[in-house]
This record gives C-alpha cells, structure tokens and sequence, in this order.
C-alpha cells in the first residue's frame, strides 16, 4: 500500500471541499495580499500624516512660547481651542535620558515625526490616559507637557476596510457554499443511483440534472443500466427455456424406459436420465437465481429461522442458529433464501455439526454459516464458486452435486451488492460468510 503524500491528508476529499477550496483559496490569497499591502503601505502612510501634523503643532506651539516667554496662556487657550491640545507648562522639571519607547505603529510614527520637526529631547505616554497621549518636551526652563486625543493619531478607516474586506469575503464565501452545493447534488444522487443499482435495487425517480457533463453521465449511466437487465433479462430467459424445452424429450425417454423394462442396460439409462433432470433443476434454480424478484424489507431473522427449519426437516437436526436481534433489510427474499439453503445443504453434505450465526457489522449484515466437515483446500476457494466446478471425483449427483451450488449462491450475493468468502471455520472445516449492504 503506497503512502500518500503528507499534504493529500490535510486536503478535503468531497467534491464539494475540493471545490470551495479551489474558490476559496485565491480569494483568501487576495485578501490576505490586499491587507498586507494596506498595512505596509496606506496605514503606515496614513499614520505618519497624522503624526506629523501633531509634531508640527507641537513645533509650532514651541516656537510662539520661545518669542513669548513671559505670557503663554493665550498660547496655551489658542492650542486648546483649535488644535486639540492642552498644554501645561512644568518649570524645573527634567526628563530622565532614556530613549523613547516605540511599542506601536502609533508611537514609532510619533516618535519619527518628532524627531523630524521638534528636534528636542521628549518621551511619549500612551498608556497612562485611555483616550489621550501625553507629549513631554525637555525646554531650557523646565518640561513642556502636551495632552491631546488619540484621534489625532489614529484613523478609524483603517478597521472599517478591514471590516468590509472581511465581511464581502464571508458573503462571497456563502454565495459559493449555496452554488456549489446544488451544482454537487445532482452527483451525489448519480452516486446513491449507481451504488443503489450494484445492490440490485431500482432506483425510479432518478433522472438526470445538474450541469451538463453531469447529465451526460447521469444519461450514460441510466443507459448501461438498461443495457445490462436487458442482457440478464434475455440470458436469464434463455437458459430457463432451454432448460424447460429439454424436459420434454427426457420425460419421453423415461417412458421408453419404463416400457423397455429390465432389459440390458436399461439401468444405465435411467440412472443417466435421473442425472440429466438433477442438472436440469440446477439450471432452472441458476436461471430464477438472475430472474426479476423485486428487492422488499425482509425480516432476515424469520427468513433464516425457515431455512433452518426447512433443513432439520431434511435429516439436518445437529443445526445451531443465532440472530443478534431482529434483522430487516431490503433483499430477494426468494433469491436469499435459495443462496442460504444451498449452503446449508453442502455443508450438511459433508459434516456432523453446522453452525448459523447473522448480525448487523457496520453498514452491511454478515451471515456466517461453519460447519465441522472436512473442509475444502484454501488453494480450491475460487474454483468451487466456478459452474460445474466439483471437488467430488464421482459423478453420481448425491454426492457431488451438479457444481452449481456455489455459484448460485455468489451469484445472488453479488445481485445485491454484497460479497461471499470462504475460510476456515473455528469448528475445523469451511465457513462462509456472507455481507449483504443495508
């Protein structure tokens, strides 16, 4: 078993997942490569403006309190009134000689800015006020302070793309999801009608929709579906005319035989004649095992109940039989019933003790039948399901049978999607197991 590459694990593997990532992929990429280019290039643009439009009213507030040192109140009233900021002069006072901090994209825009038209030592507080920044500059006679509001330095704009970007991308995300599941409905509905017709149900109301290459495939397959019952249907018919046409001389050569009497090989014949018909109801049951039984809810719990019954009836009383539970499942019910049969009576055929056991394994139902016998080499378990196919050396037809048992049984397996297999039984000879889907 080749191991997939590691990336195959992680990627979806529905139509539908494959899809919305084909879609979703490049317009991740999109906004991911918008909003970086925003960030690296409008934002930090647009910051820098800000911040240097505070630095310059800063620069120009210290420039009007060098030429009026003695009176900076109406300085003081005129920044407070049309710049935003309320300045507060500290006399004395001495900024420590650390660098300032630049923790953010506001503050390091800042901190250029004012380096760039203020040209004085200063530190920068963001933190102490929620909505404000405190600006201190070092003057010659003490600490000029600057409070102003954190809009000056910041654009609301910028998380108001953000929020656009990210809300069209989910609507386009949801318009894609509604698109692309109803362009994968139609092939999901291809997929239940094919899986429904491999376990030889009908499937009616199915009819091709969708895009077109989903309707040609949905055409093509309603197509090979009425080509393949058309061939099962005739080839069913003729070999169960064949086989009935035949039926009509060896009933004639029994009389001529009943007439001849103890004559010399008169036993010969007979005992070939009686061959011939056991060979004949081993085609006609091969015949009704392909014919056109309707698939119904069967209780598979009462169905194997009559067929173990039905065997102890036979001579087959050493039979055990065991359902977990009460079993249901859509099956020909005739055409199972003649597929179990058929494996009980090989397997009491040849052993002492058979063992019947069904339930519910997962998505299908298991039927196990083991008997005690002998058993069958592992290297003959796809010979015995070939036509014709006898372990049996002799041709006497009660020890061996026709060679048609088996392969009624995989045959009628088959018609309802399922799988038959052969193995060895913890009782010492065969076991076969049986899954049918549900």
């Amino acid at each position: 078993m080749t191991r997939q590459p590691l990336i195959k694990r992680f990627l979806p593997r529905s139509l539908l997942g494959r899809s919305l990532m084909i879609i979703v992929t490049p317009l991740v990429l999109l906004q991911v490569v918008s909003g970086f280019i925003f960030y690296e290039s409008h934002w930090d643009k647009v910051t820098l403006r800000l911040a240097r439009n505070l630095a310059g009213d800063i620069a120009g507030a210290i420039t009007l309190l060098r030429q009026n040192p003695d009176n900076p109140a109406p300085i003081f009233d005129m920044a407070e009134e049309h710049m935003e900021m309320r300045l507060r002069m500290i006399k004395g006072d001495i900024l420590p000689n650390t660098p300032p901090g630049e923790s953010g994209l506001m503050e390091k825009m800042l901190v250029r800015a004012m380096r760039e038209y203020v040209g004085k030592p200063f530190e920068i507080d963001t933190r102490s006020l929620d909505r404000h920044v405190v600006v201190r500059i070092q003057m010659t006679d003490g600490v000029l302070e600057v409070v102003t509001t954190r809009k000056r330095l910041f654009s609301s704009t910028t998380y108001i793309f953000v929020l656009w970007m990210a809300g069209t991308a989910m609507i386009l995300f949801g318009v894609a999801v509604i698109f692309m599941r109803n362009q994968v409905k139609p092939i999901r509905r291809l997929a239940f009608a094919a899986d429904t017709f491999g376990k030889g149900r009908d499937a009616p109301s199915f009819k091709p929709e969708g895009a077109q290459e989903v309707r040609q495939a949905a055409t093509a397959f309603i197509a090979m579906r009425d080509r393949i019952q058309r061939q099962i249907t005739q080839r069913t018919e003729m070999l169960a005319g064949v086989s009935h046409d035949l039926r009509t001389p060896l009933t004639r050569m029994k009389l001529q035989l009943e007439l001849i009497g103890d004559r010399e090989g008169a036993s010969e014949l007979k005992g070939d004649v009686e061959e011939m018909e056991y060979m004949l109801e081993g085609y006609l049951a091969f015949a009704r095992g392909e014919g056109s039984e309707t698939p119904t809810p069967t209780s598979l719990t009462a169905l194997l109940g009559e067929v173990v019954t039905q065997a102890r009836r036979k001579g087959g009383e050493a039979i055990d039989l065991h359902t977990e539970g009460e079993i249901t499942v859509p099956i020909r019910p005739a055409a199972i019933k003649r597929c179990v049969t058929n494996l009980i009576d090989n397997a009491l055929r040849y052993a002492d003790h058979v063992s019947v056991r069904a339930g519910r394994r997962g998505d299908a139902v298991e039927i196990t039948i083991d008997d005690d016998g002998p058993g069958i080499p592992e290297d003959r378990f796809d010979d015995v399901f070939k036509p014709f196919f006898r372990l049996e050396s002799s041709r006497n037809p009660v020890t061996g049978g026709v060679g048609l048992g088996l392969t009624i049984a995989r045959d009628v397996v088959r018609g309802h999607g399922g799988e038959i297999e052969l193995g060895r039984s913890p009782s010492g000879g065969l076991r076969a197991r049986l899954r049918l889907p549900v």
